[in-house]
């Protein structure tokens, strides 16, 4: 067959991302394009128009009227993005200024406004995954939108609900909020909201973007060869775990979703028809508009039938072709209508004012007005928002909270501020991405700017990877485009000096020395150190040899021995979690800027630890069998075509270690506080009496069938402070959908519970939430059968059980 002679051909070296370019022919790389490129991804077409329904309807009428006086050229010029010479904006579209449109600004990050100054640093989405809390999620996001209105920043690139987090080292699941995407969902459709009372959500990375290895051709070498990594998934696993959360995301009215780098079942996102005309368009009835990731756009015609709205930062494809296209018909009038009509829809609702990017000059090293984009109303949620992501995952005999001590000592690299919080040279410096504190590798090896933009644009050899601890200054973000600015960095030494200050407290610190001598009249000793993730590369480990040896050396000395762990996702503690000596530890996640003081808040008790989990913590690395690592070419034949197969369906974190009755260290929804509760009254009861195995309508709003949010049953529990402090308490609900998991969330609450008082958590259920996918009718199903009802504090951790019986 010709098929193994050619892979054969190209068998050469496989420990690299790309080979040389003499290694294949032009002949056998068109083989093997068309033997992995096609007929893999059902074709959708053609690309449905927007309705303008429901909440769309006023804006849809304006951009019809606005579109409908352009000529083809000015909607081309829509859709692709130029550089701009006066603003440092992510991206920019131009205007019609004779029609009133003064075109778009493009900026990131999820978290806060990147690279630029007068901006705060917001908790992250892990901080907020953490939290658990809806309320403080919207809050955090309107804030945020606020500012980017500030800067002039019409779309707001976020939030991240895609990687949802299927591998355990996954270089951007600190972006998201969590590895279950009904928690992920939930606190994506309150930050939708929050967002889009300034500006456009833009919502991101569509779709099944689970790994940052392969994710792009090699940048920097385009003459080479390789293809983005393909994630391989069936119907089921689509819609029940990485279209999940965008249902919810689409039904809070997202105004803009984010095409991935990745390809699905071999077809580039911003290509796939099924995966943009079919399901975010059709079945979940998105009235937005899709934009490329930067640089994502591989095809102009295709990608224009299947469903791309707008390419950036630029696209060769349509800057020289769209037109051409529409003009010869290989595009459709319609279409190129439909994606005008998209954008300025969402301008027009959501983001409508003058002068784009005026807060974001091209260079905050050059001569510039300051536009301060800060709210002082903004203060008390950047600072809630830092403490409630804080994890509680061991407290022996009461070590925390703190009372006064009279000697306190502090080590570890991340206690301290990054020296450096300045702008460097170009839009990607270290400042920019989130790097200057992360300067070196655990070896000694300097990260320069170089080996960074190798690593970030895929240029790199597969496996290669950025460092995976910030030893250079406490870790407060993630890196890369998800980075955020700080107005300053309260780091823990500084909030700890200050608790000194007013307690009396006498301090002992040593933040360089990798086994430090602990003074014996110490009360506490604290070691701080962190995990580091990132845009453009995967993490290398899960705990690393440095960190460890540094809290197991303090351990050794000091009998009441705290361990705070600022951790961009999962990070295992089994090298030293068992330690006599070590008596607390806190997941701290990254706060942002308020990173010290809210930890200060949380050791001191002045508020009761309320973190949970919202990701699983192993014993060991192979505990997570294949969803440890990402995939990587192997063998010959997917060597320039990477497949990464997701053969474990919808069995992801915890719902995978339940399936392979793995014990993990730290369960999902896991964490401790400074008292106790008891939960009681478990009720539950139908709310409705349709209990049809599919849905009763057939009407498609935003978010999918209308009918798949009814609420279908309801369940109430009462939870009582048995303690002795008051303290929030996430109760969970998860239920047992049959012939599925055994326990997926579905719905949880977070209330404040004073002493001796208790409170009712009200959890309803939709028919969404206890339907299944069913690939051979194509839709959500209500199965018959009898549902387990599981109430607790944790996935392990179940108070009270109790059942839902539907009969079709």
């Amino acid at each position: 067959m010709k098929l193994s002679i050619l892979a054969a051909s190209v068998c050469v070296a496989r420990l690299t991302i790309h080979a040389s370019a003499e290694s294949i022919s032009e002949k056998e790389l068109a083989n093997l394009e068309h033997w992995w490129s096609y007929n893999r991804s059902e074709a959708v077409y053609p690309s449905p128009e927007m309705a303008g329904s429901g909440d769309w309807e006023f804006a849809y009428n304006k951009a019809v009227e606005m579109v409908s006086q352009m000529t083809n050229e000015e909607k081309v010029n829509l859709t692709f993005g130029y550089t701009s010479e006066t603003t440092s904006c992510g991206g920019m579209i131009p205007g019609v200024p004779d029609l009133g449109f003064e075109g778009m600004c493009f900026q990131d990050a999820g978290n806060g406004v990147r690279g630029t100054d007068m901006v705060n640093s917001y908790a992250s989405g892990v901080h907020v995954g953490a939290a658990w809390n809806r309320q403080l999620a919207y809050d955090r996001a309107y804030y945020m939108g606020a500012e980017f209105k500030r800067k002039g920043a019409n779309v707001h690139l976020g939030p991240v609900v895609g990687p949802v987090g299927r591998l355990a080292t996954g270089g951007r699941n600190w972006e998201g909020f969590s590895s279950d995407p009904y928690l992920t969902g939930s606190l994506a459709a309150e930050t939708i909201s929050g967002l889009q009372k300034n500006v456009i959500a833009c919502v991101k990375h569509f779709i099944a973007n689970e790994q940052e290895t392969n994710r792009n051709p090699p940048l920097r070498a385009p003459e080479l060869y390789n293809q983005s990594v393909s994630s391989n998934l069936d119907d089921k696993a689509m819609h029940e775990v990485y279209l999940w959360p965008f249902y919810d995301a689409i039904k809070a009215g997202a105004g803009s979703v984010m095409a991935s780098y990745n390809r699905i079942n071999n077809s580039y996102a911003c290509q796939n028809s099924k995966a943009l005309n079919g399901l975010l368009k059709t079945e979940l009835g998105f009235e937005g508009f899709v934009v490329s990731d930067w640089d994502a756009q591989h095809t102009g015609i295709a990608s224009a039938n299947a469903g791309l709205d707008m390419a950036m930062p630029d696209s060769v494809y349509w800057e020289d072709g769209l037109l051409e296209a529409v003009k010869n018909g290989t595009v459709s009038q319609e279409r190129l209508d439909d994606m005008a009509t998209r954008i300025v829809a969402a301008w027009y609702r959501f983001a409508r004012f003058d002068d784009p990017g005026h807060g974001l000059p091209l260079s905050i090293l050059e001569p510039h007005e300051l536009v301060d984009a800060r709210d002082p109303n903004s203060k008390s949620t950047i600072f809630q928002g830092a403490v409630e992501g804080h994890v509680l995952v061991k407290n022996v005999d009461s070590a925390l909270p703190l009372k006064k001590p009279k000697f306190l000592s502090l080590f570890g690299y991340d206690g301290i501020a990054a020296e450096i919080n300045n702008q460097g040279e170009g839009s990607l410096s270290l400042f920019s991405l989130g790097f200057l504190n992360t300067l070196q590798y655990e070896n000694g090896t300097i990260l320069d700017h170089d080996i960074l933009m190798d690593v970030f644009l895929s240029s790199y050899s597969a496996g290669s990877t950025g460092p995976g601890v910030a030893y250079n200054g406490t870790l407060f973000t993630g890196g890369g485009s998800g980075s955020n600015t700080p107005a300053y960095i309260d780091a823990p030494f500084n909030a700890f000096t200050q608790k000194a200050y007013e307690d009396g407290t006498f301090l002992s610190w040593d933040f360089s020395t990798p086994e430090p001598l602990v003074n014996p009249a110490s009360e506490a000793c604290i070691v701080f150190i962190n995990a580091m993730s990132t845009e453009g590369y995967d993490r290398p480990y899960l705990r690393d040899p440095y960190s460890d040896n540094l809290v197991e050396s303090v351990a050794d000395q000091c009998a009441n021995t705290i361990v705070v762990i600022h951790n961009a996702g999962i990070r295992l503690v089994d090298e030293w979690i068992d330690h006599e000596n070590v008596t607390a530890v806190i997941m701290a996640h990254l706060p942002g800027q308020d990173t010290g003081r809210a930890l200060v808040e949380v050791m001191y008790g002045k508020q009761s630890p309320s973190g949970r989990l919202p990701y699983t913590v192993a014993k060991n690395e192979s505990d997570y069998g294949s969803l440890l690592y990402p995939t990587r070419p192997e063998g010959d034949l997917d060597l320039y075509f990477p497949q990464s197969n997701f053969t474990e369906g919808v069995y992801i974190d915890y719902k995978s270690f339940i399936k392979r009755n793995v014990t993990p260290r730290y369960e999902f929804g896991y964490g401790l506080t400074y008292t106790t509760f008891d939960y009681s009254n478990l009720e539950i009861q139908t709310v409705t009496s349709n209990h049809s195995y599919l849905p009763p309508d057939d009407i498609v709003l935003e978010g999918g069938l209308a009918s798949l949010w009814d609420i279908l049953a309801s369940v109430k529990v009462t939870v009582t402070n048995t303690g002795d402090v008051a303290a929030a308490e996430v109760a969970q609900l998860y239920v047992g959908i049959p012939h599925g998991p055994k326990k997926v969330l579905r719905g949880y609450g977070k209330q404040s519970i004073q002493p001796g008082e208790s409170a009712e958590y009200v959890f309803d259920l939709t028919r969404r939430d206890l339907s299944t996918w069913d690939v051979i009718t194509q839709n959500w199903v209500l199965q018959a059968g009898s549902y387990p009802v599981y109430v607790g504090k944790s996935v392990l951790d179940i108070q009270l059980t109790g059942k839902l019986e539907f009969t079709n």
